[in-house]
């Protein structure tokens, strides 16, 4: 076993301990998907510390915690249709490609360089998910509807064209508030194309989510 395997599976045994990973896919995912891929050359040493990490252009790669948090209450499985909103290091898309299939997953990113440096990480990791350069605040109208709605940034509110883009019974899992730096993670549930079911998951702290119905630069 690698340094870095043996790092990994310390994390993994982590999250479990203090609650954050409850399900076996999820730590299944945590489990294949080497962090270290997904991060700058420099910070390799820290990819399994519990903590977020920059990955330039003032985005950063989420604590492994609070990603272990969004992925277990968007309550994933095998063939659901997930559009992630905010690509950044690619790191949270293989985690979903691992659990939901690649084929599944559409992931979009507003910055050029973050696109391209999640899209270079996703390839050469093997997950063949479609990356997209765009702005995530509209959503991605081409391959809708979705089960899930992922977002990775922090929005002032939840905009109308996610919850347009979501299939009934779909959710969407984003950190929401109207302060630059404290949200809430939200799950909105989708009963029908006028009622939706909000439920509180605690606070949490997220880049903003710039975009036309986001925050503006």
């Amino acid at each position: 076993m690698s340094i870095n395997d043996e790092s990994r599976n310390k994390m993994v045994s982590y999250l479990e301990k203090f609650g954050y990973i409850k399900s076996e896919h999820v730590k299944e995912a945590f489990l294949k998907v080497d962090r270290s891929n997904f991060i700058p050359g420099n910070l390799k040493e820290e990819a399994y510390r519990d903590t977020p990490l920059s990955i330039g252009s003032g985005q950063t790669i989420s604590a492994p915690s609070m990603i272990a948090l969004m992925l277990e209450v968007s309550e994933l499985k095998f063939g659901l249709k997930i559009l992630e909103i905010g690509t950044g290091s690619g790191y949270n898309a293989a985690l979903i490609a691992e659990i939901c299939g690649d084929q599944n997953i559409v992931t979009i990113e507003r910055i050029p360089e973050v696109y391209q440096f999640g899209r270079e990480n996703l390839k050469k990791a093997g997950y063949n998910v479609k990356v997209v350069l765009g702005d995530g605040t509209k959503g991605y109208l081409e391959d809708a509807p979705y089960d899930r709605i992922i977002v990775t940034a922090a929005a002032p509110q939840v905009p109308q064209s996610w919850k347009d883009q979501l299939k009934e019974d779909g959710m969407i899992i984003a950190p929401v508030g109207m302060e630059r730096y404290y949200q809430e993670l939200l799950v909105v549930k989708k009963k029908n194309d006028t009622t939706f079911d909000i439920k509180k998951h605690g606070g949490c702290v997220f880049v903003p989510l710039v975009g036309e119905d986001g925050w503006k630069e």
